[in-house]
């Protein structure tokens, strides 16, 4: 990302995990940085203490971003505190899995319910179109362009178990495309980064029999880290001629 601007960058969802690591690299590279959170305050709260002690810049604002009440808040007190909007990294999300309808013995005995699809497509899909949308309006108003990152993921693809994960992660990218045709003219690029098994906290904390069975098919033998996530994002930051498109990063593998 590189700046020696004091620019101004939102991660949602960065309290920890690739969310994290994208806010220590950016402030790292001297973004002023705001590490957005839904529920964990006290982790966001304590990373945005670690990038200031090491110099960086940060501060921890709540909001959910599948509350459009809760994003217009967002983005008013980092108009309010910073006075611009450089960046955007929509990372903040969540899953619900479930079969779409689950089958024993012949008889149905379940199926994914509507509150299961809503959740994750309220912020997964939901939340990064109202995010994108507050920083495009702001990004355009400065005239000075800027770059939104959405990330994707591997289960974009079509994944068992994730018929709205997969929905909203596939609905996220083709976003991407739209907007980095309707926003190049405003000097906006909007890229995307589909990761595959990424060692988060939740991941990280799987038994070591799941853990194996989930990173035994990566051709590449082993999860990928968040710092290797937030790599792929400082990529896009740093090369204008990247709009419009996905990057994967999954190890090679293909679900």
């Amino acid at each position: 990302m590189r700046t020696d601007s004091g620019k101004v960058l939102i991660v949602t969802g960065a309290a920890r995990g690739i969310g994290a690591a994208v806010a220590r690299l950016a402030a790292r590279d001297g973004y002023r940085v705001v590490v957005n959170y839904s529920a964990s305050r006290q982790a966001a709260e304590t990373l945005a203490g670690e990038i200031g002690a090491a110099g960086g810049s940060a501060v921890a604002l709540a909001g959910d971003v599948a509350k459009e009440a809760d994003v217009l808040r967002l983005f008013a007190e980092t108009d309010k505190r910073f006075g611009r909007l450089d960046g955007l990294v929509n990372n903040a999300g969540i899953t619900r899995d479930a079969l779409l309808v689950k089958v024993k013995d012949g008889e149905v005995i379940g199926k994914m319910s509507l509150a299961q699809w809503q959740a994750v497509i309220d912020v997964n899909l939901t939340g990064v179109f109202l995010c994108a949308r507050e920083a495009a309006e702001r990004m355009i108003r400065r005239g000075n362009g800027g770059v939104i990152v959405n990330i994707s993921s591997i289960s974009r693809a079509g994944n068992l178990g994730q018929t709205n994960y997969s929905a909203a992660k596939a609905g996220v990218v083709a976003m991407t495309v739209a907007w980095g045709k309707e926003l190049a003219r405003y000097h906006i690029r909007v890229g995307a980064v589909a990761p595959g098994f990424i060692r988060t906290p939740m991941v990280a904390a799987m038994k070591p029999e799941a853990l194996a069975k989930v990173t035994a098919p990566v051709p590449l033998g082993r999860l990928g880290e968040p710092e290797e996530i937030a790599a792929a994002v400082d990529f896009i930051f740093r090369n204008e001629f990247f709009t419009g498109r996905c990057l994967e990063l999954d190890g090679g593998l293909r679900l």
